[in-house]
């Protein structure tokens, strides 16, 4: 995705500077590529310990899904281990990695695997289109192969070691696999996890600076994570105990609609209108239709304490078969296989 936004009389100064970006890029300075590629190493270093929850979310992620599998290759710890690599490549093999970016801009940049989407007023449509017209008519048009992925298989239970003092722990599964049916009220459990039992176990009696539930309706995916957490298998414990709490839970119609309200609030919450076009566009790719969204804005509304409990069945499942990963110190993560049976595949990242 290329990305901008600009005042309606600076539309073509906006356009040619993304032609620029597209076409005309050149692959003849390897001191400067070299150059920006330590920053970007260097960024991802530093964001460790800080985004640790997000590392370890993405990196469940690409266990479980082919698209968690793609966000892993191009922003998570397996781009990070790729550019130390090619920095090593570098000075070389820096003709064969010109070449390989050369060959990727062919594949990417073509008029007739691109989408265009434009957030703009009618009036201002009309006046910008064919500067629009003429910056389509710039980009090649060529015949490229859809990609096939092939994922790689990853460890049931993954250690990564960083010199830190806090661990971020994470399990999770794809629910789609385990027989579980997409429903809005999937949204508002989560919510009331949230703010009840991941908050009372991971963050109060466990220490650890935050806990967390992500859920991604399009893939399936549903992760627990925690953030500063100085537990390891404490927390892995505790996540497997979100069913048996769920089953036994005897919910109130107050949190029952104040989860709900919450979930709602999160729905429906205020754009800009970039931001507005970029989720329609999202939606676009992603097939999320306007009735798709309002029948999961009907489900949740429509929670019960029944949808609770259906959950539960689903996680215990999750219990028995989901995926692990712990980034965290050498020291913890020993630990916990010592103590635990070597259950984690350990990886140094730092």
């Amino acid at each position: 995705m290329v990305r901008a936004k600009s005042t309606v009389d600076k539309v073509g100064e906006m356009l040619a500077i993304l032609q620029d970006i597209l076409l005309t890029t050149k692959y003849d300075n390897p001191a400067r590529f070299k150059q920006i590629l330590m920053e970007y190493k260097a960024r991802m270093e530093s964001a460790l310990v800080p985004s640790g929850h997000a590392i370890i979310n993405r990196r469940l992620g690409a266990a479980l899904s082919t698209s968690g599998w793609l966000s892993e290759q191009t922003s998570g710890l397996e781009n990070l281990f790729f550019s130390r690599k090619l920095i090593e490549r570098m000075e070389a093999d820096w003709e064969q990695i010109a070449a390989s970016f050369a060959r990727i801009r062919e594949a990417v940049v073509s008029r007739g695997t691109m989408l265009m989407n434009v957030t703009l007023d009618q009036e201002n449509w009309e006046q910008m289109r064919g500067q629009l017209d003429g910056f389509v008519s710039a980009i090649p048009q060529r015949e490229t192969p859809s990609a096939v992925w092939t994922v790689a298989d990853s460890p049931d239970a993954e250690g990564l070691t960083i010199p830190a003092q806090v661990n971020y722990v994470g399990k999770g599964a794809n629910l789609y696999k385990l027989g579980y049916q997409p429903h809005g009220s999937i949204n508002v459990i989560r919510k009331y996890l949230g703010t009840t039992y991941i908050w009372e176990k991971i963050r109060v009696q466990g220490g650890a600076y935050g806990g967390m539930i992500v859920y991604d309706l399009h893939s399936g995916v549903f992760n627990f994570l925690s953030y500063r957490d100085p537990n390891l298998l404490k927390s892995l414990k505790n996540y497997d105990g979100t069913a048996g709490f769920l089953r036994n839970l005897d919910l109130a119609e107050s949190e029952l609609v104040k989860s709900i309200i919450g979930t709602v609030g999160d729905m429906d919450g205020y754009q800009l209108p970039d931001a507005k076009g970029f989720s329609s566009m999202v939606r676009y790719l992603t097939g999320y239709s306007d009735e798709e969204r309002q029948k999961i804005r009907e489900q949740v509304l429509g929670t019960t304490a029944k949808d609770f409990t259906a959950l539960a069945d689903v996680l215990e499942q999750l219990n028995q078969t989901g995926k692990v990963a712990v980034l965290g110190s050498a020291a913890a993560i020993a630990e916990a296989n010592q103590e635990a049976g070597g259950f984690l595949t350990v990886k140094t990242v730092l």
